[in-house]
C-alpha cells in the first residue's frame, strides 16, 4: 500500500500536483486534486481525446479514462462495455448482428458490448453525447471523434504535461472486472502492462488507479506502485462481494470499521457526493457525514463524485431555476463539499471547479 496523509481542512489537499514520498508531501500539500471525470464531459461527448485535452487545458490535475477492453484485448475509454449510448454503432449495418443481450453485473442489458469489436473495427465508430437531453449543446461534436485507446489518452498526458508546463495525471478506473474476467478478457493484467510499459508504475508517477470493487484492488495492491482509490456508491455492493456471497455493502465499506479496511490494501475512497452530505426530503443539502473524518483517521483521502452544473445533478439549494438543464451555482455545491473537509473532487466542469478553487485560496 503506498500512504496518502489526508488532512481534514477544508482548503487543503493532501495529493500534490506530482505524488512524491511522504517526506516531500508535507512541503506541497496545498493542491486541492481536480479530475477531469471523464474529460470535460460537460462540454465534449464523454472519453473522447477532445474531451480529455479540454479538462487538462482548463486545469485539470487528472483526467478519468474508465477502462474496458476488446475482442483482441485491448484497452480502451467508455464508461460502459455496451457502447449504444455512447457511439453510432447503431448507424453501421454492418455491425447490426452484434447487438445482443448480456448480464451485465446481474443486470440484462441489451445493445453493443465492446468485448465482441476488434479494435480496429471500434476505430470505425464516432462517439456521441450520452445525455443529448441535458447537454443538447454538446451534440454539435457528435461524429468527430474516435473512441480511444488506453494508450492515446497516456500519449496525451504526456503531450500536454510538456506544452502546458505542468504534469497532468491519469486516474483510469477498472470498469465491471468481475464481468471482463466472466468473459475470459481480465483489466488488470493490461493495465498493469499498460503502466509498465510507459513508465508509470512507480510511487511518484501522477497516476491513480480506481475500481468499485475490491478484490481487483486488492490484488493490484500487490503489482502497482502507484495509490489506489476505492470507490463507493450511495446504493448496494461491490460486484464481486456479490458473486462471492460476502454480504456487505458500500455502507458497510464507509463505516469507520470499513474504511479501516480499506486502509490495508488503498490510499483513498471515491464515495458518491451524498454518502458524505446526504440530501434532505427537500432534495437539500443536510448534515454531513462522519465519512470524511473516518477516511481521514484511517489514513485515506477522500475524493468524491461528482459535480456537475446542471440544476438536474445539483441539490435543490443550488438549482438557479425550475429547468433541470439550466446551469446551477456548481460554485456553492463545490464551496460546501470544501467545508466538509475533501481533498479533491471528480468534476465534468473542470473550469468551474478551478475557478472554485482559486476562490478558496
Amino acid at each position: 500500500m503506498k500512504r496518502l496523509v489526508p488532512v481534514a481542512v477544508s482548503a487543503i489537499a493532501v495529493v500534490a500536483s506530482v505524488l512524491v514520498p511522504q517526506s516531500v508531501q508535507a512541503a506541497k500539500h496545498d493542491d486541492f486534486v481536480i479530475v477531469g471525470h471523464r474529460g470535460a464531459s460537460g462540454y465534449r461527448p464523454e472519453h473522447t481525446l477532445a474531451s480529455y485535452e479540454l479538462a487538462a487545458r482548463m486545469g485539470a490535475d487528472y483526467i478519468e479514462p474508465d477502462l474496458v477492453t476488446t475482442k483482441d484485448h485491448v484497452l480502451i475509454t467508455r464508461h460502459e462495455p455496451e457502447i449504444g449510448g455512447t457511439t453510432d454503432v447503431a448507424n453501421h449495418p454492418e455491425f447490426n448482428g452484434r447487438k445482443k443481450t448480456k448480464i451485465l453485473d446481474g443486470v440484462a442489458v441489451t445493445g453493443w458490448f465492446t468485448e465482441d469489436f476488434t479494435l480496429a473495427e471500434l476505430k470505425t465508430l464516432r462517439a456521441k453525447e450520452r445525455i443529448p437531453a441535458t447537454r443538447q449543446h454538446n451534440t454539435v461534436f457528435d461524429g468527430h471523434y474516435q473512441i480511444p485507446t488506453f494508450q492515446e489518452v497516456i500519449d496525451l498526458s504526456k503531450r500536454l504535461s510538456k506544452e502546458l508546463g505542468r504534469p497532468i495525471g491519469i486516474y483510469p478506473e477498472t470498469k465491471h472486472p468481475t464481468y471482463f474476467r466472466q468473459q475470459g478478457l481480465p483489466l488488470e493484467p493490461e493495465l498493469i502492462k499498460t503502466l509498465n510499459r510507459n513508465g508509470l508504475n512507480r510511487p511518484d508517477a501522477k497516476v491513480f488507479v480506481q475500481s468499485f470493487e475490491v478484490s481487483n484492488l486488492k490484488a493490484l495492491d500487490k503489482q502497482l506502485r502507484v495509490p489506489l482509490v476505492q470507490l463507493t456508491s450511495s446504493a448496494g455492493a461491490p460486484y464481486d462481494f456479490v458473486v462471492s456471497g460476502d454480504k456487505r455493502t458500500y455502507a458497510d465499506i464507509v463505516s469507520a470499521k470499513g474504511l479501516r479496511e480499506v486502509a490495508t490494501y488503498a490510499d483513498g475512497v471515491g464515495p458518491s457526493k451524498d454518502q458524505i452530505i446526504p440530501l434532505d426530503a427537500a432534495g437539500k443539502l443536510g448534515k454531513p457525514t462522519s465519512l470524511v473524518a473516518d477516511a481521514h483517521k484511517a489514513g485515506l483521502v477522500v475524493h468524491p463524485y461528482t459535480f456537475r452544473v446542471e440544476n438536474t445533478f445539483l441539490p435543490a439549494d443550488f438549482d438557479s431555476s425550475v429547468n433541470p438543464n439550466d446551469s446551477g451555482n456548481l460554485f456553492g455545491e463545490i464551496a460546501a463539499y470544501r467545508k466538509a473537509g475533501i481533498d479533491g473532487l471528480f468534476t465534468d466542469n473542470t473550469d468551474i471547479a478551478v475557478a472554485e478553487e482559486k476562490e478558496a485560496r
